[in-house]
């Protein structure tokens, strides 16, 4: 099992077209947009360059956040699975099992688990 950086930042928004917007404006350039599985809306994965991916996940109904927050880390990895368990090894607390997911036309293991200061940390295998 090997890590290889941090696939994507997660990102709480209020209104994610105003998001798209100001991060393309800023020149950013969609990677990957796939559908949320429980609401009508839409997740976008946008590049900043380099590969410094942004997440902007639709959140509520516009009014429930006040302000937008970073939802999570995603630390890429060769091995989701392997990586949980040295997760888990290591003192972290568990908070999604690995599972095979499709986001869209993207094949992907995931894993969540929670940090020693409870920062959600996503561990994100593209398959």
């Amino acid at each position: 099992m090997q890590f290889n950086g941090i696939h994507h930042l997660g990102l709480w928004v209020k209104d994610s077209q105003k998001s798209l917007d100001f991060y393309t404006k800023l020149g950013a350039k969609t990677v990957h947009s796939f559908p949320m599985a429980d609401k009508d809306a839409t997740i976008h994965l946008v590049d900043l360059g380099n590969n410094a991916v942004i997440e902007i996940i639709p959140r509520g109904n516009g009014e429930e956040e006040k302000d937008a927050h970073w939802a999570h880390v995603a630390i890429r990895t060769d091995d989701s699975r392997a990586a949980y368990d040295a997760a888990i090894k290591a003192g972290a607390a568990s908070r999604m099992e690995p599972k095979d997911v499709s986001l869209g036309t993207m094949a992907a293991t995931i894993a969540f688990v929670l940090g020693p200061d409870k920062e959600v940390i996503e561990l994100f295998q593209v398959r």
